[in-house]
Order: C-alpha cells, then structure tokens, then sequence
C-alpha cells in the first residue's frame, strides 16, 4: 500500500506539471477526434505521455507500453480523470488492432508495429466490411493474390473509419477463392499510403463524414504483414471484433475506472428546465419516470461491466460475452440522445439558426449521431445472433 501511495503522488505530481491546460476539460465525439489532436498542445501532450509509456499503459515495456501492473493503471486513470486530462491517443490502433497484434502477431510484427501505436505517429482503419458483405462478414469478395513476397489486394472496403486520416489498414481478405465462406480468409496489414488507395468519405445525416469507401486496386500487402497463418484469418478476425464491442460496450477498462454517475442529473436539469419543475421535482410524472428508469438501466449496466471486468482474472478480453455489452451499451447510449431530444421538444430538433443554441443543436446532431451506434461494430442483429447461439447455446 505504501508503494502504491507514493506512485500516487509521483503520478498526480507528475500529470499537474506536464499536462497542458488545453488538454484538460475537453469534451469531444469520436468523429471529431482528430480536430482535437491536431492542435499543437496535443502532440506535446501525446509526446511525454508516450516517453512515459503511458498511452498504453498497461502494454508490455518492450513494446513501448508502461507495462504497470492493475493497481497502477488504476492509480494513474483515476488521476488522470482528477484533473480531467484528454488521453493523449485514441483511436483503432489502441483499441482494436494493438489488442490483437499483442495476441496473434510475431515478434517482428510486434516490434514494428506497436511501438508506433503507442507513440501515436501512426493511425489504422479497419478495413472488413464491403458493399456485399456487411452483417454477412463471411461474405467478402476482396481477394488477394500472393505475387513473390508480397499479396495484391483489389476489391472495395465500406464504412472504413478514418481511412482518410489512417495511415495502414488491417483487412479481412480472401485468399482462398475455392474453400468454404469461412476459409480462405487471411488478416492482412496495408500501408495506406500508396497508389490503387482511394478514399471516399461517406457524409452523415449528422453532418459530418467519419466513415469512408475504400477502393483498393492492385494494392500491395508485404507477406510478412500476413498476421497468423494463411486461409485462417477469420478466427483473428473475429477477435479482433471482440476488442472493438467490449470497447464500445463499455466492457474495456471497466475495472480500471472509478464508480461514475448515471446521467440522471443531466437528464432531470433538461427536464426541468425544458417540461417544468414542481416542488424541486420534475413536474410531468412521466417524464420523472423516464428518468428513474434510464437511470436504472444504466448503473445496472456500469455495475455488471466492472463486475465481469474485475472477475476476469486474466485481464483479457472475454470472448462472445462481449456481444451482450455491445448489445445493451449502444441500445443505452441511443437511448439516452433520443430522450434528451424528447425532453427539449422542438428544441432537441434544430438544426441551426439563431432559434436554437448551441447546446440544442448539439443534441440534435448527439441525437442522429447515436443512430450509427446501433449498427458499426456488428449491428444489433448480428449481436443478437452471436448471444443466442454462441452464449444461450440455442440451435440455430
């Protein structure tokens, strides 16, 4: 206890001296993310950060992690979030292809590829849907050929996050084109930067453009970027998708963060202020119950992802539960916009104009926003599915 006591203070002393006041207090959507690390304070933040292994903190040392043991990592999140410090890095690279590397890849793969994730001069995108091949992942139809040492890659990649800020991909290609859906499938690694890449942004009901169409023509992938063995790409694939929902489900770190409060003072403040107040209480009876039970919901849900997270002692990643966590988290999430839109009236409408403030047209956009939740990172169905036949063991 001593010991953790002076990481502590070393810690907060440490994070008070070196984080700068612009990357304190910050409130951003994933989309926007690269707006907010691109400013200059960002990247002397992500620098000393970086030299202290702390963007990936709990990573081996070796690799340019911090390789801190639990109660560190806990020690050093609770005071991070103390001084409200942005992390330093965001994105796939920590929290999907990094996971799997450290799981699946070589030694040389490791070596080359995580350190520059844990220094963040380098961003991913993950590259598995396609036009024809959504929900039905299996289905895929972008192959590649081995030609000498390295794969040539041709067909078309959709809903690719941040493909035009990334600088590789990871992929689910076929390799295979006679063996059955689920073989002949092999995770490849892409550098972004070379000709056949074209990238199209996709614009959103919300305005704005994170995701993107791919186009990959005669692109090539080094053989050594072939992660696992050939034609047995799909189990990697799959646990890959493992880190993405368990991070979208909130399931990631559960154990590391401190007890948070459910948004149920936010949403009593909108109630009240946009529907009336009664004697301190929210005065439309429905509305009160909208709140109780929204709130319910989701401290039943914070509390049973730090459970799982804390009873799993091996500190990875659990399997096919994961699809539960992303099932509930992005139907609460979801939920959640669309209630505050409700509680605003035609305020939680607007779009823009001098009728509306910022903070209602920022609803508005949260509200279309969360739309998507339902659907990346394997769509409700496809959850739905993987919980009844891989968790429940129901036939098929």
């Amino acid at each position: 206890m001593e010991k953790l006591a002076e990481f502590r203070a070393e810690t907060r002393s440490w994070l008070e001296t070196n984080c700068p006041p612009e990357m304190r207090n910050l409130s951003f959507h994933w989309e926007d993310a690269h707006l907010i690390y691109s400013k200059p304070e960002a990247g002397i933040w992500l620098k000393k950060m970086a030299e202290k292994g702390w963007v990936a903190p709990t990573w081996p040392k070796e690799y340019g992690g911090g390789g801190l043991e639990p109660e560190k990592a806990l020690i050093l999140s609770e005071e991070m979030k103390r001084i409200k410090a942005t992390a330093p890095s965001s994105g796939m690279g920590l929290t999907m292809i990094g996971p799997t590397l450290l799981e699946f890849g070589s030694e040389e793969q490791k070596h080359r590829h995580i350190p520059r994730i844990c220094d963040g001069t380098v961003r991913w995108c993950q590259g598995y849907s396609e036009p024809g091949a959504g929900s039905d992942l299996a289905a895929l139809q972008t192959k590649a050929v081995i030609d000498g040492d390295k794969f040539v890659i041709n067909g078309q990649k959709i809903w690719t996050s941040g493909a035009q800020y990334a600088d590789w991909m990871f992929a689910l290609v076929r390799t295979d084109p006679n063996a059955s859906k689920h073989e002949g499938i092999s995770f490849v690694l892409l550098d972004m930067h070379q000709p056949g890449v074209t990238i199209k942004p996709i614009r959103l009901i919300s305005g704005s453009s994170p995701f993107c169409e791919t186009f990959l023509d005669n692109v090539n992938a080094r053989r050594e970027d072939l992660v696992g063995e050939l034609n047995k790409g799909w189990a990697i694939g799959k646990r890959l998708l493992q880190f993405e929902r368990s991070g979208i489900g909130g399931l990631a770190g559960a154990s590391k963060k401190k007890e948070q409060k459910p948004a149920t003072n936010e949403l009593a403040l909108l109630a009240k202020k946009y529907t009336g107040e009664e004697d301190g209480m929210i005065a439309d009876k429905g509305r009160r119950e909208q709140v109780l039970v929204h709130s319910m919901r989701e401290r039943s849900f914070q509390l049973t992802a730090r459970r799982v997270s804390q009873e799993n002692q091996s500190g990875k990643t659990p399997g096919s539960t994961t699809s539960i966590f992303k099932l509930v988290g992005a139907n609460l999430a979801r939920n959640l916009t669309e209630l505050k839109s409700e509680m605003m009236g035609y305020k939680g409408i607007g779009w823009e104009g001098e009728d509306f403030s910022e903070r209602e047209i920022e609803t508005t956009r949260n509200w279309l926003n969360s739309r998507a939740v339902t659907i990346y990172g394997g769509t409700n169905e496809v959850q739905m599915n993987i919980i009844a036949k891989r968790v429940l063991g129901l036939p098929d």
